[in-house]
């Protein structure tokens, strides 16, 4: 069972990489701050994993937390732009 966890983390290794470099490279804004949000639920599958590995359920209230702190956020952000960009 490891080593499905291994190929589990290093697919969301690579996953948060590619995040990155859309995060870097991204041609608009909307772009990058839905890089942001994938990123943030990589963390979160990333933590859910690390619970099953260890069978302890300690970090569950943690992921609804930044799942819900990560939705909140990207939406607020996502509005501040879109209101920006119309007057422009």
């Amino acid at each position: 069972m490891s080593v499905v966890f291994a190929i589990t983390f290093g697919l969301l290794g690579l996953a948060a990489l590619l995040t990155l470099l859309r995060i870097v490279r991204g041609p608009r804004t909307l772009d990058r701050i839905l890089a942001v949000d994938v990123l943030v639920i990589l963390m979160v599958a990333g933590t859910a994993v690390g619970m099953a590995m260890s069978s302890r359920g300690i970090y569950i209230a943690l992921i609804v937390v930044v799942a819900l702190l990560g939705f909140v956020g990207t939406i607020s952000v996502v509005r501040l732009v879109e209101r920006r960009e119309e007057y422009r």
